[in-house]
């Protein structure tokens, strides 16, 4: 049987039907529960489902936001005060945390040492001493410090038992805990990729910016300054203008000096970026329209342009920090970067420079550790974000 209407005669005015329904916009037919929350998903959000489903990024990510956390409170986490000196513990090796003591259940724990010299080799040899038992305390009252240099305390997350020692990563020549030195040279050594990041994004964004808006004969100047930028032996550039600032300089001065040197040599890179992405985006019909409404070219760049490509910047971000670190790593490890008292991890590398400590004492590159895990990290975040960046595909 024949459901279907009949066809109008010939030269009959055809019937039109308009549902009286509202619209609604947010229907999804033949569509799955799935599918419409994937469908009716924001950008930001695709994004973050594809970032999650890298591991290596997840795990990084989090890593790293656990480190940037704890350079907020790292006198409270450092066992001791940054310039703690134990003179009877010079050049100790690390000690090891216990749980049990003759096969009962004590809590950590280390053992007490003592210490001999051998005077054939002018050795300090450490001998533990089974019978000390130094139980660690939690959240207690050690060194005083000064937390970020204004507000005093002497509250530490871990402390050594009372009149006893505390060293899970060795101490340096002068006694000083290694492991306290690490947490405190974090806060520089991490902090100083992020600052320097910032005044890179600053010029990279806005030369780059320009030079790929505008064209013409101040897109061919930058060219050429990029050019010869790069064609300078990176690590011979930095010893030149580290070289010129002056000993006197306190170390606030030099560790801003460290970051703009930093920062001026890695902004060519992000400008030529930003500069190959504006020559393809200025052609489209909405850059023509802004223009037509007045827009100025800044209001262009900023607000139209550039947050079209964020995610690709935020991407090569993760992947320019790793670069600044290992830079001012350098650069202090050849005592041409950031000066005592400041505290880095290259700085803390300069102990390990010559070949005896490394044989006797291996625990003084112990500050290496960070350094790699960080630039591990940055590396697998940059890759997770930058396949984030285009979660459709």
């Amino acid at each position: 049987m024949n459901t279907h209407s009949p066809l109008p005669a010939p030269g009959a005015p055809l019937q039109h039907y308009v549902s009286t329904a509202p619209l609604d916009l947010q229907s999804v037919e033949a569509m799955t529960p799935e599918q419409s929350k994937v469908f009716q998903a924001s950008q930001l959000r695709l994004m973050w489902w594809k970032f999650r489903k890298h591991r290596l990024a997840l795990v990084s990510g989090i890593f790293l936001a656990v480190l940037y956390s704890g350079i907020l409170i790292c006198e409270f986490l450092a066992p001791y005060n940054l310039h703690t000196r134990n003179m009877d513990y010079i050049y100790a090796p690390p000690q090891r945390v216990r749980l049990f003591h003759n096969g009962e259940f004590v809590g950590p724990f280390v053992y007490g040492r003592q210490m001999t010299l051998d005077m054939d080799t002018l050795k300090r040899n450490y001998v533990e001493n089974r019978d000390d038992v130094q139980r660690l305390r939690f959240f207690c009252r050690g060194d005083s410090y000064l937390f970020w240099g204004l507000i005093e305390g002497d509250r530490h997350l871990v402390c050594p038992a009372e009149n006893g020692q505390l060293f899970l990563a060795g101490t340096d020549r002068l006694g000083r805990d290694v492991l306290s030195r690490i947490i405190y040279g974090a806060r520089i050594s991490l902090t100083i990729g992020l600052v320097g990041i910032s005044f890179s994004f600053l010029l990279g964004i806005v030369i780059g910016g320009l030079a790929g808006y505008h064209g013409g004969i101040f897109d061919l100047i930058v060219q050429r300054i990029i050019e010869v930028l790069q064609s300078i032996p990176s690590i011979p550039l930095w010893l030149a203008l580290a070289a010129i600032m002056p000993i006197t300089w306190s170390p606030a001065v030099i560790y801003f000096g460290i970051t703009v040197i930093l920062g001026l040599l890695d902004w060519t890179g992000l400008a030529r970026a930003v500069r190959s992405k504006l020559l393809a985006l200025r052609e489209e019909d909405y850059v023509l329209a802004a223009q037509l409404m007045g827009a100025n070219s800044s209001r262009i760049i900023g607000r139209h342009l550039i947050p079209g490509f964020m995610s690709h910047l935020i991407a090569t971000a993760t992947l320019s920090i790793p670069s600044m670190i290992l830079g001012e790593t350098a650069l202090s490890f050849l005592g041409l970067g950031l000066r005592a008292p400041i505290t880095s991890w290259g700085i803390l590398l300069t102990e390990a420079r010559s070949v005896n400590v490394i044989a006797f004492y291996p625990w003084l590159l112990l500050p290496m550790l960070p350094v790699v895990l960080v630039i591990m990290a940055f590396n697998f975040l940059g890759d997770g974000l930058r396949d984030a960046a285009d979660p459709y595909k």
